[in-house]
């Protein structure tokens, strides 16, 4: 079984670009693929723009910076992930979209490549049921933001092979992040404490007990956490947070999974985060996180 050594990224969003950072970082030739070349457009820019910052803050050699935008290719043809010895999917939260994806890219990769999704609350299990490689398939699920959090959820499946998981658990200790084994289980870890707890930060707002940066100052002070729960919101984006909630309320039944019903407010009047400059905070630009 050879090494990985060429990556391949579906989806070019917040996370797919992340994990594509991470990958060529970390010295793998890395294939992000999407449907839409504006997507890829945005991806490609803000990506440059978070390895300039890396430099200019010291993070990064600037001798380094060409080799790693070098092993950077963005495509719109699914094909060309043809030699790719693993494939990882970060595409939206919807089991329908990520068996068509896996599907039509089975028949084109060879036999040892790996597939990978980076799904946070569909069940690794029904999602490999869906790609014609079970055995090959392993849940791999990068925290957010990608390119700076070095955690990883590592989720067999039922008929993931022992092989595999071994092969994609040392890629991922290769790419410099902390991996953790979960079993097959809505929310993994994070989630199924995150989603909750968002969505109970969010409410807060909604009954008006407390501004949205107020929450971010309570919780970071008194918590520790890097980031408040509606700075994370924004970062995931409402249009991401609202497939997110809907997936884990559907397979939990936990009626604080049910998504809120500002978020999908916010959906309808633009405000979907960083992404489009609005979300609970406002924001100057769109670029990446850490750019």
């Amino acid at each position: 079984m050879k090494d990985i050594r060429t990556v391949g990224v579906a989806g070019s969003g917040t996370m797919g670009a992340g994990i594509a950072i991470v990958c060529a970082r970390a010295g793998f030739d890395t294939i992000v693929y999407d449907t839409r070349a504006d997507a890829l457009e945005r991806a490609r820019e803000q990506t440059k723009a978070f390895f300039g910052k890396s430099v200019a803050r010291g993070k990064l050699k600037a001798e380094e910076l060409p080799g790693i935008l070098a092993r950077l290719k963005y495509v719109t043809s699914l094909d060309a992930l043809s030699g790719c010895d693993l494939v990882i999917e970060a595409v939206y939260e919807d089991l329908k979209v990520k068996h068509e994806l896996f599907s039509a890219l089975n028949p084109l990769v060879g036999e040892d490549t790996i597939f990978a999704s980076n799904t946070s609350t569909i069940s690794i299990t029904e999602i490999a049921g869906g790609s014609g490689r079970d055995d090959r398939f392993v849940g791999m699920h990068f925290c957010l933001p990608a390119q700076l959090m070095r955690l990883v959820e590592m989720s067999p499946g039922l008929n993931t092979s022992e092989k595999t998981f071994e092969r994609a658990w040392a890629f991922c200790k290769a790419l410099g992040q902390n991996p953790v084994k979960t079993q097959d289980s809505p929310g993994f870890i994070l989630n199924y404490f995150l989603i909750p707890f968002n969505n109970d930060a969010i409410r807060l707002v909604e009954q008006g007990v407390a501004e949205p940066a107020d929450v971010d100052v309570a919780i970071k002070t008194a918590m520790g956490y890097a980031m408040g729960p509606f700075e994370l919101l924004d970062l995931i984006g409402m249009d991401t947070v609202v497939l997110l909630c809907e997936a884990m309320h559907g397979l939990t039944h936990e009626q604080r999974a049910t998504c809120p019903a500002l978020v999908k407010r916010m959906i309808a009047a633009g405000h979907l985060g960083r992404k489009s400059g609005r979300g609970f905070h406002s924001y100057g630009d769109t670029k990446m996180f850490g750019a």
